[in-house]
């Protein structure tokens, strides 16, 4: 299977669901070209926006994160996730399964009146004590007719934030995606202007969803039922 087949496959089932693709078409004033693909497809040591390719063949071992974003019926949704090809190594396992875990803290812990903060430093926490590190460089962001609005939702603590952090309020929609690498936090564009690869040459995992702020906490927009 290639990358470049996983995305024929997502573009047919956004024509079918009669909904817009949101990545595709997207202009980055670094790159010589707007994004081709439907989805990102990051593979291994490729931390975000990984451009899908027929030449980008995955082998058992691999380990890729799918980012995936549609606008249907006026509003946009945003998810990802990590799989495992076929039989992966123990550590890339691990970074997988507390990549996840990161993201279902933030999920777990969400409750109107909360500083965002107080979510990010657990979730910066459980990746650091497990021996990762949190990507600095891209967080999450607000989400709705548009696909990047306000508030910027990072996944680790800054001065930035705790001088001007979220108030998390009944009726928000935000999409919350830790990007956890096995090695140092520091990451790097290589030279299409869109793939984001970590500095150190290993593996990063990817979890995203979209989520609104409810009265008791929130509410999964795109959980899988």
């Amino acid at each position: 299977m290639s990358t470049g087949r996983l995305d024929r496959i997502a573009a047919e089932m956004t024509l079918a669901a009669g909904a817009e693709p949101l990545f595709k078409g997207v202009r980055n004033p670094g790159a010589g070209q707007p994004f081709p693909g439907v989805i990102c497809a990051s593979v291994n040591h490729e931390v975000v926006h990984g451009i899908p390719s027929e030449d980008a063949v995955l082998r058992t071992g691999d380990i890729l994160s799918v980012d995936f974003g549609v606008r249907l019926n006026g509003y946009c949704g945003d998810a990802a996730m990590t799989l495992a090809i076929g039989e992966v190594s123990a550590d890339r396992w691990r970074l997988i399964d507390v990549t996840r875990r990161v993201l279902e803290i933030a999920i777990r812990k969400v409750v109107p009146g909360l500083k965002w903060s107080q979510i990010a430093r657990d979730m910066q926490s459980y990746a650091e004590a497990a021996g990762f590190s949190v990507v600095r460089d891209f967080v999450g962001h607000g989400i709705g007719t548009r696909m990047h609005e306000e508030p910027r939702v990072p996944n680790f603590v800054s001065r930035e934030l705790l001088v001007d952090d979220i108030v998390l309020a009944e009726g928000m929609v935000l999409a919350v995606e830790p990007m956890i690498n096995a090695g140092g936090h520091a990451v790097k564009t290589l030279r299409n202007g869109w793939t984001v690869v970590t500095a150190d040459g290993r593996c990063s995992a990817h979890f995203e969803h979209t989520i609104a702020i409810t009265r008791g906490g929130c509410d999964v927009l795109t959980q899988h039922p």
